[in-house]
């Protein structure tokens, strides 16, 4: 929507700036600890009182340059800024434990940090455990082209124990090391501009946002825009809390002075008064209410795609698989490996059993790929987000209608599908058994309606486990026609039974899409 602005400079006026970066792993195998340890014991080095409160951004002073951890909830950030065009991660670290192996988040970070092209460190956690097994840890992420460099791959993999830093200095000294190799620069001389981290509204300070300077220096006193929000930067305080007069690429930074919380992941640029900030804030928020009052059509975007496809000059169909099954999601990328020319590659950018989620719709924004879901479905907010976005999301429950469609997308004739439509969801928030009817899902209409009679599919984590008709509908002791959303109803599914709280059910239609 609004236009990230890029900066071509002078190589000889490069200078070699820290390193930014982002920590992913799967829930619980330690990466919010290995953050916690580097802060703690690594960022404060030793001064009173340290860092109490949470920081979005860090600087740690290891290497030529210091190394920057942004401390992010993961990959869905980091795609999320990444389809918005903000590459600000130069190294990944993927925390694996060594109790538990690789597992879907693990696979999921990998996938989001190959399709951004950004190298990746592996820390296997947990090493101080009596069943830990780094050996398997590096065979599993064979699985998925992530090869240590003791197995003759090019990965650099460290042991580490998060809980005891056993390690830690080492995974640092390895991503200096990787830094140098990548040998990251930036133009220091130069009017700033970097990313915001995060925003946030602080009692004495106002509205305070965490940022990453990616070029130039940031000196108070600057004025700035990032989105919508415009600053005159009154101070500036680094991850100690302490005021510094500038700061330079590839370090963060608290900035106070901000108009409005500017948004995670908005680019920040200098300009050269107070006047050419607040006029750039306002041009964006024109921009976003043009843009809101249009949409983005996913008939549009997929007949740009065919086109180019026709005229040879789109060579690669992305894809993103989401199914219900480890044995679905192989077959069908088998399938889709075979239906590769000499002429259009099919990359399957991403694949993983379960539902469709806002993650996957990231993804696809940044990667311009199709999702494809089988025997599954997107939740509401993926949904709406890939509506609002023009990504083309397309589900099946056949294997060879899911394939013949790929293959027409890679001959550039891939058509607009009719599909049911959604009219209403329904969470079940409990179950019970009644007369005649069985099993009545306890439920509450979270959006649309409910209908007697309307076909529905019912889905458990966001895959789908039955389909069939509504047979039975109430409201308290009464059967009625229609529920309307917000608005409590019992359930009643044909010849189904096994209803469970926190199912969803979507209740269905036809139309064009």
């Amino acid at each position: 929507i609004i236009e990230f602005q890029e900066f071509e400079d002078d190589p000889d006026k490069l200078n070699l700036r820290a390193p930014i970066i982002t920590v992913m792993g799967h829930v619980d195998h330690g990466k919010t600890s290995l953050l916690d340890y580097i802060r703690n014991e690594k960022v404060a080095d030793g001064e009173a009182g340290g860092i109490t409160q949470h920081v979005g951004a860090y600087k740690v002073d290891v290497g030529e340059s210091g190394i920057t951890f942004i401390d992010t909830p993961g990959h869905e950030a980091f795609t999320q800024m990444r389809a918005r065009g903000a590459n600000v991660t130069d190294i990944v670290v993927l925390v694996v434990a060594a109790d538990d192996g690789v597992m879907p988040q693990t696979i999921e970070a990998i996938n989001h940090s190959k399709a951004a092209n950004v190298p990746i460190v592996v820390a296997i956690n947990k090493c101080d455990l009596p069943e830990a097994n780094p050996s398997m840890i590096k065979a599993e992420l064979t699985k998925y082209e992530v090869i240590s460099e003791d197995l003759g791959g090019d990965t650099p993999v460290v042991e580490v124990s998060a809980l005891k830093g056993d390690g830690v200095d080492d995974l640092l000294e390895t991503l200096a090391l990787v830094a140098e190799i990548e040998e990251l620069k930036a133009n220091f001389n130069t009017n700033a501009s970097g990313y915001i981290v995060e925003s946030r509204m602080e009692v004495g300070r106002g509205n305070v946002a965490t940022v990453i300077v990616t070029r130039g220096t940031l000196k108070q006193g600057d004025f700035l825009y990032a989105g919508q929000a415009f600053c005159r930067v009154k101070s500036m305080f680094d991850h100690n809390n302490k005021t510094v007069k500038s700061i330079e690429p590839g370090s963060p930074i608290d900035i106070i002075g901000w108009d409005e919380s500017p948004t995670a992941g908005d680019q920040f640029v200098a300009v050269k008064n107070q006047k050419d900030a607040k006029a750039k804030a306002e041009e964006n928020k024109t921009k976003l209410k043009e843009h809101d009052n249009s949409s983005f059509s996913v008939e549009t975007r997929v007949s740009d795609m065919m086109k180019l496809l026709q005229e040879g000059e789109l060579n690669t169909v992305n894809v993103i698989l989401k199914a219900d099954t480890n044995g679905s999601v192989e077959a069908i990328k088998d399938g889709i490996n075979k239906l590769a020319t000499d002429d259009v590659n099919i990359q399957v950018v991403h694949s993983a059993v379960g539902g469709i989620v806002l993650s996957d719709v990231d993804l696809a924004s940044a990667t311009e790929s199709l999702i494809i879901g089988f025997n599954v479905r997107p939740d509401s907010q993926a949904r709406n987000m890939a509506q609002s976005k023009g990504i083309d999301v397309r589900t099946y429950n056949i294997i060879y209608e899911l394939l013949d469609d790929i293959a027409e997308a890679v001959l550039g004739q891939m058509t607009i599908k009719t599909e049911e439509a959604i009219i209403g969801m329904v969470d079940v928030k409990t179950t019970f058994r009644a007369p005649k009817v069985g099993v009545v899902a306890g439920s509450i209409v979270s959006e649309g309606k409910v209908e007697l009679d309307a076909k529905a599919r019912l889905l458990r984590d966001g895959v789908v486990i039955y389909e069939g008709t509504i047979v039975s509908l109430r409201r308290f002791k009464d059967n009625v026609e229609v529920v309307n959303e917000g608005l409590e109803c019992g359930i009643g599914l044909s010849d189904y039974k096994d209803i469970k709280e926190g199912d969803t059910i979507e209740i269905l239609g036809e139309v064009e899409v």
